[in-house]
């Protein structure tokens, strides 16, 4: 089946696991949205805090240095809106209280679209399916429905002000069967600075940044796109 281009969403919130998820994942298409006037907001489950290469770098210092390389990654893509739910890197389950974390970030941006992790493993690209991204990926999918837009769920939040709100579609990265693409062919190298803002996690940047042309060339063809040209891909389904 052909794959379909992506029009820019009226809004979005992005739920990842880890700090450069969302980077890696689809920061070429955020900085084409974020051009178009789609606001953009970004939640983080973890601090990352098991992340990084560097030995000598204490434990305790990790979290803070993730969280302020991915700000600036955000701030390259034109983001502004970064939230840290504080979760433990690695230890991410799908329990009421994430389920009921991510469902208050949706009613406080109250996003068009919701851009998330799969939660279905892909065994094509096993770096892609971390227990954290696919536990991350099924907490967002239940709280897109039912929770976010069940006024009687969470009821905390609804007294806190954050009412009850419907999404109108999902956008899966790293799904198995993608089935739409954004051509990030003009936002390749604002993708690669958002990358290597990322520089705790990087031990040589130069060949990162040769293998995700690579992944995203790989992309393009897939999505009929001619030599030369660069792409992400979705799996986009109707919510509402």
């Amino acid at each position: 089946m052909a794959l379909a281009p992506l029009s820019p969403p009226p809004s979005v919130l992005v739920v990842t696991a880890h700090p450069d998820d969302v980077d890696f994942g689809l920061a070429g298409s955020v900085a084409q949205w974020t051009k178009a006037g789609t606001h953009v907001a970004y939640c983080v489950v973890t601090d990352g805090n098991a992340g990084g290469f560097d030995p000598s770098i204490p434990r305790s210092e990790i979290p803070a240095i993730r969280r302020r390389e991915q700000r600036a990654a955000a701030e390259r893509v034109g983001v502004d809106a970064v939230e840290f739910l504080g979760y433990v890197d690695g230890e991410v389950s799908v329990t009421p209280s994430l389920r009921r974390d991510i469902a208050a970030m949706i009613r406080r941006y109250r996003p068009h679209t919701v851009v998330t992790q799969s939660p279905v493993r892909n065994f094509a690209r096993i770096g892609a399916s971390h227990p954290d991204h696919l536990a991350v990926g099924e907490a967002t999918l239940c709280a897109v429905y039912p929770d976010a837009r069940n006024p009687f769920a969470f009821e905390e939040l609804a007294q806190a002000g954050l009412l009850a709100h419907t999404v109108q579609q999902v956008a899966l990265v790293a799904y198995p069967e993608p089935t739409h693409y954004v051509d990030v062919s003009a936002t390749l190298d604002a993708k690669l600075e958002a990358i290597c803002a990322h520089e705790s996690q990087l031990p040589d940047p130069d060949a990162t940044r040769e293998s995700v042309r690579g992944w995203l060339s790989t992309a393009a063809q897939q999505a009929g796109l001619g030599e030369g040209r660069y792409a992400e891909l979705f799996f986009v389904f109707a919510t509402a």
